[in-house]
């Protein structure tokens, strides 16, 4: 229904630009051939005035005609290039256009590409050519529909940008109240479970399951944790990388297959950053398990990392899946995009939040190529 709508607006937008310019266009057409006809009677009057004696009655009608052209801009010229005649240019175009000749003529050549010139034939005066360009008005009606659909555009584009932006933060406050409801639904049961392990460690203390269940217990408390969080800026404080990620990878490998192998190469070992610890291993937990999944069960696993010249620090984690098409690199990162025929599509979406939002980094498909592996990088700052 969004989508319909935008199609609409822009619909909508672009007849109102092709109807006001058409609209436009017919105006201006209407108008230069008024002002056309201006000039032919005003030419017609220039010619008379020279041959009329000033005591003669049609000599104030005619020199009522030439000082009524008020708007039209105009140059008349003899036959040698010299300026008669200039009415209607602003005074320092004026003055160029009467004291330097090459100006003039270039002046004289622009006008004519414009307009054609009108030829007086005056019997004392001899030939005369009469020069005109668009009036301030013709002007500003000419270039109003451009002005126009720029002003609609801007607004166009202020509005989709506002509604994105509305868009975005009506998901974020779902995604929010989602993670907090997910959280406290969570907190009873993992509260029973935490009370039903003490009983059980006081019972059977050295009993492999009971150790195992508390691992369980702890990791669903780690869960909620992480719901928790999601909505609301999370602490960050000065940690070394390589231990939460080692410590990510012994939980991934206890459970995933043994035919999934990691390896873990930090150049530097002693990389700090602040970060959320929780957080930050569930992104690459999301990270490893779509590795897993695309990798089917059977692969490699490598979890690269090091500190850049400008301070900045890079975890790759490579697999040896079946890739992504170049075209959906961004895609991956959108809610709901998911290629596994069970799934939400939430986890990727979910890594990006934390590292752009709340770790101020980047996470991007470093690389990928089909039936040969990714690489997803993370930037944090040091």
């Amino acid at each position: 229904m969004r989508i319909k709508a935008r199609y609409i607006l822009t619909i909508a937008t672009a007849i109102i630009i092709v109807a006001s310019l058409l609209y436009t266009n017919h105006l201006v057409k209407i108008l230069k051939t008024e002002e056309r006809q201006k000039i032919e009677l005003w030419a017609h009057a220039i010619s008379l005035v020279v041959d009329i004696e000033t005591d003669d009655k049609t000599f104030d009608l005619v020199w009522q005609i030439i000082e009524n052209n008020e708007n039209i801009p105009v140059m008349i010229v003899n036959s040698d290039g010299d300026l008669l005649a200039i009415r209607n240019f602003d005074n320092k175009e004026v003055e160029e256009l009467t004291n330097n000749r090459v100006v003039r003529e270039k002046k004289i050549a622009k006008l004519e590409t414009k307009h054609q010139p009108l030829k007086i034939n005056a019997d004392t005066a001899g030939i005369q050519y009469i020069y005109y360009d668009d009036s301030i008005l013709l002007k500003k009606l000419s270039i109003f529909p451009y002005v126009l659909w720029s002003l609609i555009v801007v607004v166009l584009l202020f509005a989709m940008v506002a509604y994105t932006a509305e868009t975005h933060a009506e998901q974020n406050r779902v995604w929010a109240g989602l993670s907090k409801e997910t959280a406290h639904q969570l907190g009873t049961p993992i509260s029973s479970l935490m009370a039903l392990k003490e009983i059980l460690k006081e019972q059977y203390e050295n009993d492999e399951i009971v150790v195992e269940v508390e691992k369980d217990v702890e990791r669903l408390n780690t869960i909620a944790e992480r719901f928790s969080k999601i909505g609301s800026k999370p602490v960050l404080e000065p940690t070394n990388i390589e231990a939460v990620v080692e410590h990510t990878v012994d939980y991934m490998k206890r459970r995933t297959s043994s035919k999934v192998n990691y390896t873990v190469n930090f150049r530097n070992h002693e990389l700090v950053a602040s970060i959320n610890t929780p957080l930050f291993e569930w992104v690459i937990e999301s990270i490893c398990k779509n590795a897993v999944d695309a990798m089917e069960g059977k692969g490699n696993i490598t979890i690269e990392a090091e500190q850049l010249s400008d301070h900045t620090i890079t975890i790759d984690i490579s697999d040896t899946g079946k890739g992504i098409d170049r075209n959906h690199y961004r895609d991956i990162f959108k809610p709901g995009y998911t290629t596994k025929k069970r799934g939400w599509g939430l986890g990727l979406s979910l890594a990006k939040r934390i590292i752009e939002e709340y770790h101020e980094g980047k996470i991007f498909v470093k690389k990928s190529e089909i039936a040969k592996g990714t690489t997803f990088r993370i930037q944090l700052k040091q």
